[in-house]
């Protein structure tokens, strides 16, 4: 059921939108919920790893057809990825298909991989640099067009030589720039930008919001988080404990620029300087606890079935967010940022 506004109450926001492999599939069901609502216009994207291609191919497709051709472009993009996926060497395994499990965690080439990872490097295993990420994003984004988008972009991808996060802005986003968001060491060469090598943004910000804060005009932002936050309980085996440490460090860097949002909103003068600009921001988060249930191992799983499986995911969560906090937005944040300064 479709979210209405009355006639004049449209409301401009910024999006920070998560990386986490093919679980973006989850954000891209997200965004095709929310570009449906005409009442809720984009001024800027922040976005990280999977959540930076979801923002470029976004980004792209409106400025070729506006929110439908957003959203034409985004099943486009996701298509190609499940097409890309026949020919990968990860796949499920037949006790995983039998169970309808959509982990690797039993795929003799996951398992294989995970294992060489920690004695080899991708320069051992993939001497050229193959990287089948390279062409989808290339067929789908008009990354000229970037530069004359109305729609703030902001690409985050970490120096590996200073370990700092650099933002990539419209005019300057190039392919390279979003495979650069999305290098995970383990799997990818790092890519060489201006003569830097760059890995993962996720481990500088997952995603960025200090641009959105300083250099766009909405006061609200749309966080669409992949990686669960909470755990029910502690994890026991190798396979949950490394799970737990992903989701941890990926969630890191945000909750750092959360908290600091927390703190200027109750010392910043509201009215006056950089402060000010923090603690007028309203936050909003959009997530699902559906997706506790998908282990690491399928971040690398871009069957067709399962990315449309978490679209759908993706899409019921944004419905939820409509209908319990869409009015919120423009008045007052739905994220309680408080809390995030118990205990420090």
């Amino acid at each position: 059921m479709a979210t209405t506004r009355k006639s004049g109450e449209a409301r401009r926001v910024d999006l920070a939108l998560q990386g986490g492999g093919a679980h973006g599939a989850f954000t891209w069901g997200v965004l095709d919920r929310l570009l449906e609502e005409p009442w809720l216009e984009i001024d800027g994207i922040s976005g990280t790893s999977a959540g930076a291609m979801n923002a470029v191919v976004l980004v792209h497709g409106y400025g070729q057809g506006g929110a439908y051709g957003a959203r034409s472009a985004l099943d486009g993009f996701w298509r190609k990825v499940s097409e890309a996926a026949v020919f990968s060497p990860f796949q499920r395994s037949a006790l995983d298909v039998l169970l309808g499990r959509w982990s690797l965690d039993y795929s003799p080439a996951f398992n294989a991989m995970d294992m060489m990872a920690r004695v080899f490097s991708p320069y051992d295993l993939n001497p050229v640099g193959v990287n089948p990420l390279r062409n989808i994003l290339s067929d789908s984004v008009d990354f000229d067009g970037l530069a004359r988008s109305p729609i703030r972009l902001f690409i985050t991808a970490t120096n590996v030589r200073t370990g700092q996060g650099r933002v990539f802005r419209n005019a300057g986003i190039t392919a390279d720039v979003v495979l650069a968001s999305a290098c995970l060491p383990t799997l990818f060469h790092a890519i060489e930008i201006d003569g830097e090598a760059y890995w993962d943004g996720g481990y500088s910000g997952n995603p960025t919001l200090t641009p959105l804060v300083r250099e766009c005009e909405s006061e609200d932002t749309i966080l669409v988080q992949v990686n669960p936050v909470e755990r029910s309980a502690a994890p026991y085996s190798a396979r949950d404990i490394a799970d737990r440490v992903n989701e941890v460090s990926f969630n890191a860097a945000l909750f750092k620029e959360l908290r600091m949002m927390a703190l200027l909103r109750q010392v910043a003068d509201p009215g006056h300087g950089e402060g000010s600009k923090w603690a007028r921001m309203r936050v909003h988060r959009i997530a699902s606890a559906a997706m506790e249930e998908f282990g690491y191992s399928s971040k690398l799983n871009a069957e067709a079935g399962f990315l449309s499986k978490l679209k759908a995911i993706g899409r019921a969560a944004a419905q939820e967010f409509l209908d319990r906090s869409g009015p919120a937005i423009g008045r007052e944040s739905t994220l309680d940022l408080d809390a995030l300064l118990a205990g420090v």
